[in-house]
């Protein structure tokens, strides 16, 4: 390994510490203590040593969890808030099916346990909940018009809101959210239009947070100051605290060193040249463009015969992994091309996943995602790798041997190709609809694996690699459903 390389390796170990110690810092000054209760994984964030403090529930959305919250969970404590996280059953680390008759029952379970807290005054509390999560928040200050002193909603889907229940109801949507914007509107005017009487409980209120799409309103500074200051005027607190949640840029920084750390090492592995394996330009990008065709109608046909939501027990992630699986089976049939795998390959690929595994879910553990693997998750993960190996083993052929400038044109014909592919399957299949929320992440995802298949250019340990790590990711991030 030369002297730049070294350098590289080094600058990436410096960022990783930074990181996580930036990270922690978020959590100075707070207690955090995990719970459960009736099979509910709580998590309470409140200030050390705090005494009749307000208290908040936190309900996340669909294919959220606790730790996606974590961000208004933060910039609430910091300001003198206890304030109580959970996952929903199927969500996370609750390993029961979800139900819609769950949703309230695990919010009890919640607004129970906060109550009991000794640091919480039980005649302040308050509710915030994003998507899925602001339904049931909602509709529990509309039930329990007495125990609520505000609601929150953000991203909000729908509730019988009237002039005067839920009490001080703030609606918050992300510029980019089309639809939920909308349902925000709505909600608002069926709920008396703006009003600032928060002391009789009639307070109303619509931010619109700009440049925020379903998921990015979670991370934005002004989404978690809104919440925060309507909580204040409903409380009558004056803040001190100007406490900003950047914890998930420097989750972006630990990932970008991970990934600098892999191109530093990545030379010295020696791999094998194989420019003369290169698969034909014409089969690799018809196949690329033929075979989400093909993942389409055969999704499509197979919802007539079972319901292809809950497939394999896991909510809108098993029709993602057969779309991928029937994808990848067509381009490799139209590549008619393998390279002979090897035992060094193989275990390239494996390191390869470990590496991928520690820089985007090490720390996204006490981030934005339950990261590790429940055991009804865990059993879902060979099959869901399996699933998605033959695309990323395709997508590898393809690749072998071409040079950086073409690499970029099959990250972005990939990104292209699953985002339209995907949006024709909804098409069919609305009842997948989730996935359209999903969408942009996927070009970030191509980006990182199109940069371990430029590293590696072996077509097996990218692979192998590639489809270990996804299938964890769509393992760890779909709700749990009853199979």
């Amino acid at each position: 390994m030369n002297r730049q390389r070294l350098f590289v390796l080094f600058t990436a170990l410096l960022l990783i510490l930074l990181s996580w110690w930036r990270v922690a810092a978020a959590q100075a000054g707070l207690e955090v203590r995990s719970l459960e209760r009736d099979g509910v994984p709580m998590l309470y964030v409140a200030p050390q040593q705090g005494e009749r403090m307000p208290g908040v529930l936190i309900a996340h959305g669909f294919a959220g969890s606790k730790q996606l919250m974590l961000g208004y969970a933060y910039v609430l404590a910091h300001t003198g808030y206890a304030v109580m996280l959970w996952d929903f059953g199927g969500h996370g680390a609750n390993a029961t099916p979800l139900e819609r008759l769950t949703l309230q029952q695990d919010l009890g379970v919640a607004y129970t346990v906060l109550r009991s807290q000794p640091e919480v005054d039980p005649t302040r509390l308050a509710l915030l909940g994003h998507s899925m999560g602001s339904g049931a928040a909602m509709s529990a200050g509309i039930r329990n018009s007495d125990r609520f002193a505000a609601t929150v909603a953000i991203s909000p889907t729908g509730a019988a809101v009237t002039p005067q229940m839920p009490r001080n109801l703030q609606l918050q949507a992300g510029s980019r959210e089309g639809r939920f914007i909308f349902n925000a509107q709505r909600l608002l005017q069926e709920a008396g239009g703006e009003n600032q009487n928060l002391a009789e409980g009639r307070g109303r209120s619509l931010v619109t947070i700009p440049q925020a799409n379903h998921i990015t309103v979670l991370f934005h500074n002004l989404s978690h100051q809104a919440a925060r200051r309507w909580l204040d005027a409903t409380f009558s607190i004056q803040a001190t605290n100007s406490y900003v949640d950047r914890r998930m840029t420097w989750y972006g920084l630990h990932l970008l060193a991970w990934l600098m750390m892999l191109g530093a090492v990545a030379p010295a592995l020696n791999l094998p040249s194989v420019h003369r394996m290169r698969a034909h330009w014409v089969r690799s990008w018809g196949g690329l463009l033929l075979a989400p065709l093909a993942a389409s109608v055969i999704l499509t046909l197979s919802s007539r015969v079972g319901e292809i939501q809950s497939l394999g027990g896991l909510l809108v992630g098993g029709a993602v992994g057969i779309w991928l699986f029937v994808a990848g089976i067509v381009w490799l049939v139209i590549l008619s091309h393998l390279p002979r795998p090897t035992i060094r390959v193989v275990v390239l690929g494996i390191a390869l996943f470990i590496l991928l595994w520690v820089a985007f879910g090490a720390m996204a553990q006490v981030v934005w995602l339950q990261w590790w693997l429940i055991p009804a998750r865990l059993q879902l993960w060979p099959l869901l790798s399996l699933a998605c190996f033959p695309w990323f083993l395709a997508s590898g052929v393809a690749q072998q041997g071409v040079g950086i400038g073409s690499r970029l044109i099959w990250w972005l014909g990939q990104s292209v190709v699953l985002v339209g592919g995907f949006f024709l399957t909804l098409q069919f299949l609305p009842q997948l609809s989730f996935i359209f929320l999903l969408l942009p992440l996927f070009p970030i995802f191509m980006a990182i694996f199109s940069f371990a298949a430029a590293m590696l250019n072996e077509a097996w340990s990218y692979a192998l690699g590639s489809a270990l790590f996804f299938g964890w990711v769509i393992a760890a991030a779909f709700p749990l459903g009853v199979s």
